[in-house]
């Protein structure tokens, strides 16, 4: 598919086969085959998995543009009721591992040293558990700050038949999801910070507002901020105007 000029690159998973090491193993090898025996130059995002060893999440950065490493929910209390085998302490081990190395990189030009991915990416499952926007954009936050990913994703749960009844049985609206993602832009390009965009009190404290886009629904709630000249404005002050890009405010 490369070859023919169909794809730019690929997202390469998998699901534990064995236990952690084992599977590591499997999909390092993978990406090495790709890049050494057939000469894959595409972007390869390649997912780790938290439990196995540094030693192997180092080797898969060696092959991949971007690693991941899903964190699945934001708070340790989800991840103890509903992914009792995952561990938010190791995750966070692991990711910082993986920023450690990828700044070593950025930073050591020696021809010598082997090609290591240029950022990590984590994803969180939405709906899943009670936790409301405030709760995962802060803990988005605290990833983005502390482990530099270039990105968090957000997947809004899908209930599947005869899963485990502690599970919701109705997935989330995936207006949700659309707003997290917005939500998601603000914090990181507009210099909004949580507790802005998400309403602190009421009925709806810490819940995006799901009819309309977190900026607007921030404009709206500081109506004392507005209207601004444009011409004597700060260019924070238009990168918080509803219809303003970062591009337009520059």
């Amino acid at each position: 598919f490369y070859k023919r000029n169909y794809i730019e690159g690929l997202f390469l998973s998998s699901g534990i086969v064995r236990d952690a090491d084992h599977t590591m193993e499997l999909v390092v090898r993978v990406a090495k085959q790709l890049r050494e025996q057939h000469q894959f130059r595409g972007y390869i995002h390649l997912k780790t998995i938290p439990e196995a060893s540094q030693a192997l999440i180092e080797e898969a950065g060696r092959y991949a543009d971007r690693i991941s490493i899903n964190i699945e929910l934001p708070s340790e209390k989800s991840l103890k009721q509903l992914a009792p085998e995952k561990d938010l302490r190791r995750t966070q081990q692991a990711m910082a591992g993986i920023r450690e190395r990828i700044e070593e990189s950025k930073t050591d030009h020696s021809s010598k040293k082997p090609h290591y991915a240029n950022g990590q990416s984590t994803q969180m499952i939405v709906g899943a558990d009670e936790s409301n926007d405030h709760s995962i954009l802060s803990r988005s936050t605290h990833l983005y700050q502390s482990y530099h990913l270039r990105r968090v994703y957000y997947s809004a749960f899908s209930p599947i038949p005869d899963s485990s009844t502690i599970l919701p049985s109705i997935a989330p609206p995936l207006i949700r999801e659309h707003r997290l993602y917005q939500a998601d832009w603000l914090l990181r390009f507009y210099g909004f910070d949580v507790k802005e965009i998400t309403p602190q009190a009421g009925k709806e404290a810490g819940k995006l507002d799901l009819d309309i886009d977190p900026k607007l629904g921030w404009a709206l709630r500081h109506r004392e901020r507005f209207p601004i000249d444009i011409n004597r404005a700060t260019q924070e002050h238009l990168w918080r105007v509803p219809g303003l890009g970062v591009r337009n405010a520059d």
